[in-house]
């Protein structure tokens, strides 16, 4: 059976001046995020924009992607932390990259299996493979010990 999700927009205004709201009317976990051409294409202001939320969607995507695969491989990650980074180019109006950062603290695996299972989480995950017919989407993958952190801690 098929999973729906719904989220809602509303925008007033032009382009550059205008401003909008987004909901995840689904779950209700989050509604009425600011967003605006300039938390979009220059600084975020404390609004959001929609590459922010597919950086989101794709950082937690992935996430689970790795950790489906680590544990198959019969290593079940302590921890994974994924930094996501969406690139838009305001001339073209078009998102031209991906990034996903991943450290993880993941217990009797080698570094090279760990960069392996990432790759294939990549190559498996479904933001990254709806993404991937016009974004570049690039991994960096990081195997730690537990209490190590190679992503900042700002993004939690």
């Amino acid at each position: 059976m098929a999973a729906n999700r719904t989220a809602t927009a509303t925008w007033n205004g032009d382009l550059k001046s205008g401003r909008g709201r987004v909901g995840g009317r689904s779950s209700g976990a989050f509604s009425d995020l600011a967003m605006s051409w300039r938390s979009r294409a220059e600084a975020t202001d404390g609004a959001t924009s929609p590459e922010e939320l597919i950086a989101a969607a794709h950082a937690g995507c992935f996430s689970m992607a790795l950790a489906n695969e680590l544990a198959a491989k019969g290593h079940t990650p302590s921890v994974l932390e994924v930094a996501c980074t969406v690139t838009f180019d305001p001339a073209a109006l078009r998102i031209t990259r991906s990034v996903l950062d991943v450290s993880g603290d993941v217990p009797g695996i080698d570094e090279a299996s760990f960069r392996q299972a990432a790759e294939a989480a990549k190559e498996g995950c479904p933001v990254s493979r709806a993404l991937s017919q016009d974004v570049a989407v690039e991994l960096r993958a990081n195997l730690t010990q537990a209490g190590e952190r190679s992503i900042p801690p700002s993004i939690h």
